[in-house]
């Protein structure tokens, strides 16, 4: 029962980071860029976006080419939110094991 008691103490401690670790990923921002600039894309590390900000030239554009630079930016800013996310998770949780699970 012994290794009961240390997989609780670890369960807690790695529940504790986890609390503070979505703190700091509320907080943590990300800003991507698409289209040279044209559009800016604001995400915290929660995957949250904050902020969409456009060129007014750009909507002058072709209607098919401004779609395509917003959701590029979008989509990138999505990825290094979730990236991002992924390794602060890990290295909170990197230490915990649990006996008879690879």
């Amino acid at each position: 029962m012994a290794g009961l008691g240390k997989l609780l103490k670890q369960a807690q401690k790695m529940q504790r980071g986890v609390e503070a670790l979505q703190s700091q990923l509320d907080a943590h921002e990300i800003q991507v860029a698409s289209g040279g600039g044209a559009v800016q894309v604001k995400i915290n590390g929660n995957g949250r976006f904050l902020s969409l900000t456009l060129d007014p030239e750009l909507l002058k554009e072709e209607p098919g080419f401004v779609s395509e630079t917003i959701l590029t930016a979008i989509q990138d800013a999505a990825k290094q939110a979730k990236e991002y996310n992924e390794a602060e998770m890990q290295k909170i949780t990197s230490g915990f094991s649990m006996p008879g699970m690879l």
